[in-house]
């Protein structure tokens, strides 16, 4: 195999790679480019562009829009399902950075 076409084998498992248009990515969550649109200007995800200034999302990104159109399906206005999934990651963050910690203390505990 080519050296030059080695890279995009190894995209095609990245989770990050920006692999969807928008309107392929519209499709795969059965919503509208609008709504893309909404969910980037809040700052929930941040498509990347392409050289002809065009978004382009990732997996992990179209993950993040299901759930803001989960919550929005259940009647949550757009803003409000940003800053619901934002604070919910947050949580998760914190939750691992504590259990990472009391794993450390117990640790130390154990070494006494």
């Amino acid at each position: 195999m080519p050296a030059e076409n080695a890279p995009v084998g190894g995209n095609l498992d990245d989770d990050d790679y920006p692999a969807y248009t928008m309107g392929r990515a519209a499709d795969v969550l059965g919503t509208t480019p609008a709504f893309l649109r909404a969910v980037g200007e809040s700052g929930l995800i941040t498509p990347l562009r392409s050289e002809g200034g065009h978004r382009r999302y990732s997996r992990r990104q179209l993950r993040v829009a299901a759930r803001a159109r989960e919550l929005v399906d259940q009647g949550t206005p757009v803003e409000a399902a940003c800053r619901i999934i934002t604070l919910e990651d947050q949580l998760d963050d914190a939750l691992r950075l504590n259990r990472e910690m009391r794993r450390k203390l117990d640790e130390r505990g154990a070494d006494t």
